[in-house]
């Protein structure tokens, strides 16, 4: 019986123990953060692949609004430069909401909007999933969305 509650007793504190913590970003993880989704926008708009290399994971992986999947750097760089040239405009990313997961990754949720040449405007969202790598903050994944009609 002694050892019964004894391990219910463990149980409860290593329940205390391992409840997650909300992480807050700190002003320089909010700066580089958002700093680095301006330099994402900023490659978009100027088909910087040399930005577009230093700002991404060799292993990022995205998923836009077609459905379409894009695997590592190459096939990102590549799609988003095709993206670009079809589909021409204004590309504006505003971040709403940034999510600390631990001190080095991170949820980035943006609205996403593309004035056309028309001044049309396609309205998204895009999700991020940053990571620090060795102090510098990357684009590890992307998910484009098209809001559900009401």
């Amino acid at each position: 019986m002694k050892n019964i509650l004894l391990l219910l007793l463990l149980n409860v504190v290593a329940f205390a123990f391992l409840h997650a913590q909300n992480i807050e970003a700190n002003d320089t993880q909010k700066k580089n953060i958002y700093s680095l989704i301006d330099k994402y926008s900023e490659a978009r708009e100027k088909r910087d692949t040399i930005l577009l290399k230093n700002i991404l994971t060799t292993d990022v992986d995205q998923l836009v609004s077609t459905g379409e999947w894009r695997n590592g750097v190459a096939a990102s760089v590549k799609g988003m430069l095709s993206s670009s040239a079809n589909s021409p405009g204004t590309r504006t990313l505003t971040v709403d909401k940034l999510r600390m997961l631990n001190l080095t990754s991170a949820i980035v949720d943006c609205r996403y909007e593309i004035t056309n040449p028309d001044n049309t405007a396609r309205k998204m969202w895009s999700t991020f999933m940053v990571i620090s790598e060795q102090g510098v903050w990357k684009i590890t994944a992307i998910r484009n969305m098209l809001p559900a009609s009401q």
